[in-house]
């Protein structure tokens, strides 16, 4: 038996620091992010879905609140979990993530041509989003169990398949948005793990011969891998105003209700977003919705949100206690850069339909809890962190 006189074990100081810290040994910045755009994608929801549903004008708004509420939740619970444990779970969360998307193309329910979503008594259920998150925690893990016998070329080559196979699974279903951001993961990933460029040099030319076969060989051999709307939407960007009625319809309503919205927006005069022209406003268009009623000032607000997000993952990357952490918030941060990027860029027709939603501010459950349940590993690493140093500053003392 241990005296209280004698100097307490390090875990044992760090467990009661965390029970001192609570909630406010979060990162602020982190939340008030996070937060922001929660509140502020409900407000536009509500702005633009009012009459959507007859006799029931806060249906968007009343869904999106509750699935923030779940991740809220989801979030405040890992930032009180050290994130390391999940490193000794890397094989199960893995398994667990190609079984739930390979389980949609199995029993997932269509919808547009894509099976993504699988139907629950109250909930429809999207795994490949969750996959995100159990990808990242999963790959992340292996990243950093190198076999000594196992040479730097073949440990990347590994991480690369692992990451890639559910990538092209997710493709299948067909989701391109989702499989790209896969792929992101994995690239980053391998990034902060310091793979030598010239292992990125090499998987860039075979990515772009991939992309060549894909778009240009395959369709002239009379085998395209593509269907039709998906090339289309692929190519579509670089020539908006080519087929105004379908393959560039989505781009230009886009392009014109932005336009519209000038410097402060039109507010309740809106038209474009308001009255359907633009597809999918609630979800993949959800920005065309900010630039329209809010004009160039809402869609500033909404990017520097963002902005203060990606910052702080990026500064909580270099705040990480071990070098799975730094993993984790590394390739966490490149996912909403994606994700940012691409929705973004998509509305302002810069970038190829591909159908990956805003975080936070797209409606859709899944998307919102994932998201959440990212900043809240975010968050963990964050504590983690300040505990690791408070700990190590007591013992010096």
């Amino acid at each position: 038996m241990v005296s209280d006189v004698y100097p307490r074990p390090f875990d044992e100081r760090r467990s009661a620091a965390a029970e001192r810290g609570g909630i406010l040994g979060l990162d602020p910045l982190l939340l008030i992010a996070a937060l922001g755009l929660i509140g502020f994608g409900i407000f536009s929801l509500g702005e633009v879905t009012g009459g959507d549903i007859p006799h029931n004008p806060y249906f968007y708004v009343i869904r999106q609140a509750i699935y923030a509420v779940i991740g809220v939740a989801l979030m405040l619970a890992l930032a009180r979990v050290d994130y390391s444990r999940f490193r000794e779970l890397r094989v199960g969360l893995y398994t667990a993530m190609i079984g739930s998307i390979i389980l949609v193309l199995l029993l997932g329910q269509a919808t547009r041509g894509s099976k993504r979503w699988i139907e629950l008594p109250f909930i429809t259920f999207q795994p490949s989003e969750l996959g995100k998150v159990l990808l990242v925690t999963a790959l992340a893990g292996f990243a950093i169990d190198r076999g000594r016998r196992v040479t730097e070329r073949q440990h990347t080559a590994r991480i690369l398949l692992m990451g890639f196979v559910p990538a092209v699974i997710v493709f299948m279903q067909p989701d391109l948005g989702t499989a790209v951001t896969y792929v992101v993961i994995t690239l980053a990933i391998l990034f902060v793990a310091g793979a030598r460029w010239t292992h990125f040099a090499l998987l860039g030319v075979l990515l772009t011969a991939a992309v060549s076969a894909v778009l240009v060989i395959a369709p002239a051999i009379g085998h395209p891998v593509l269907k039709g709307y998906q090339q289309q939407r692929l190519t579509s960007f670089l020539n908006p105003s080519s087929d105004p009625r379908d393959a560039t319809y989505q781009i230009d309503q886009s392009l014109i209700a932005i336009g519209s919205g000038a410097k402060t927006g039109r507010g309740a005069d809106s038209t474009q977003t308001e009255n359907g022209f633009v597809p999918d406003r609630t979800t993949d268009f959800i920005f065309s919705v900010v630039g329209e009623r809010f004009g160039f000032v809402g869609a500033a607000f909404v990017l520097s949100l963002y902005a203060l997000l990606i910052w702080r993952a990026l500064r909580i990357m270099t705040l990480s206690k071990n070098l799975y952490g730094s993993l984790i918030a590394g390739a966490i941060a490149a996912m909403f850069m994606c994700q940012v990027f691409v929705n973004v860029g998509v509305a302002i027709g810069i970038m190829p339909v591909t159908g990956i939603p805003l975080p936070l501010m797209s409606f859709g459950g899944s998307s919102v809890v994932v998201t959440l349940m990212a900043i809240g590993l975010l968050q963990s690493i964050y504590v983690q962190a300040r505990l690791t140093s408070k700990s190590r500053a007591d013992l010096l003392r």
